[in-house]
């Protein structure tokens, strides 16, 4: 932190931030190999972007809510796992908290002790968004992982899932395989997480536009609260409303334990059912291929590992590998990959245990 170079960094990573649209979405040029018990290392940039080589010296301040989901915890082990692949990196996590105001206290403390990059993943984006721009106002960089700031002026780069492609990718996977039986005038039903998070709002639109592109339309449909006791006390209802279904998507994977112990417990198998977020639970579920769920529709908190690398990188004032651009883009969206019987082997290693 008493490097004599690290003013120029901040001046560097200002700079970028300025060079590049804050709206732009660009598929991340990281890895997705595991590294250590968390998620995945990024790719090495390329040598004349800033290469796998050390380089300067940099501290790295992280804060997220707390592990109160399998989801959040694995967020928290992929930050930490990436940065002890970095001999220059220092990584400062303070304490997780639910707290609006203490997280906030928090971040303004790992100002106050002059990290030179932040990687936040918000409580609230809005509620944030002050402490966000504080940061970058000091010179600290910021990399706002997934629930994002109201304002472009509070991040330097934001990186994060795609919600509406999860949607998507639940709605392709159904349509496809409904059309493919010949199954006509299909019963679809929907679980639900939060409705009034953007976040919920953003699936069940891009599931229900994905399957009108087949003729087919979301039918029965609850709304949990990403817990496991949720989900199966909706599934209990809706299964008992619906004496028939062909196919269900449930949005998340934590809350599908209880999703599925509903299934399970009514003995119904007529139906297929797809997952959400890429749990181990889920993934070991699908592999074993002896119960309705066949797939799952990815939210990797791998993203945590790809944001502690951007840090690093912003920080160095180094670029991507892969991208002509010098500077680490502003806006990173990570697609949402559907995992099967076919391919769940390769992406085991990822899952977080619910």
């Amino acid at each position: 932190m008493s490097d004599p170079t690290r003013g120029l960094h901040r001046r560097r990573f200002l700079t970028g931030a300025l060079g590049v649209g804050a709206g732009a979405a660009l598929t991340a040029c990281t890895s997705n190999e595991p590294a250590g018990g968390g998620g995945g290392p990024a790719v090495a940039p390329a040598p004349a972007a800033g290469g796998s080589e050390p380089g300067t010296p940099v501290t790295i301040g992280f804060s997220a809510p707390a592990a109160d989901h399998g989801w959040i915890a694995a967020i928290a082990q992929n930050a930490q796992a990436q940065a002890e692949q970095f001999p220059d990196v220092t990584f400062e996590a303070v304490n997780p908290t639910n707290d609006i105001a203490q997280q906030i206290a928090a971040v303004e403390t790992l100002i106050n002790r002059g990290v030179d990059a932040l990687v936040i993943l918000p409580n609230d984006g809005s509620q944030l968004t002050r402490v966000g721009r504080q940061a970058m106002d000091a010179g600290v960089a910021v990399i706002n992982l997934d629930r994002i700031f109201d304002s472009p002026l509070a991040y330097r780069t934001w990186i994060g899932g795609d919600n509406y492609g999860m949607g998507v990718s639940a709605g392709h996977y159904i349509g496809t395989r409904l059309r493919e039986a010949g199954v006509a005038n299909p019963i679809i039903a929907e679980i639900a997480g939060i409705d009034s998070l953007p976040l919920t709002q953003e699936r069940s639109r891009g599931f229900a536009e994905a399957l009108a592109t087949y003729g087919f339309a979301v039918g029965p449909r609850q709304a949990a609260d990403f817990t496991a006791q949720g989900g199966q006390e909706v599934t209990a209802n809706l299964l008992q409303a619906s004496p028939r279904l062909d196919a269900v998507w449930n949005h998340d994977d934590d809350q599908g334990i209880g999703v599925l112990a509903a299934i399970n417990q009514a003995g119904r198998n007529e139906f297929f059912m797809v997952g959400g977020a890429g749990s181990a639970n889920a993934m070991r579920e699908i592999q074993a291929d002896t119960g309705v769920l066949k797939a799952t529709v990815t939210y990797s908190p791998s993203m945590a590992s790809s944001a502690v690398a951007l840090a690093r990188l912003v920080a160095q004032g180094r670029g991507m590998s892969d991208l002509a651009e010098q500077e680490v883009p502003a806006s990173i969206t990570l697609a949402s990959a559907t995992i099967t019987k076919e391919n769940v082997a390769n992406y085991l290693p990822l899952g977080f245990e619910s």
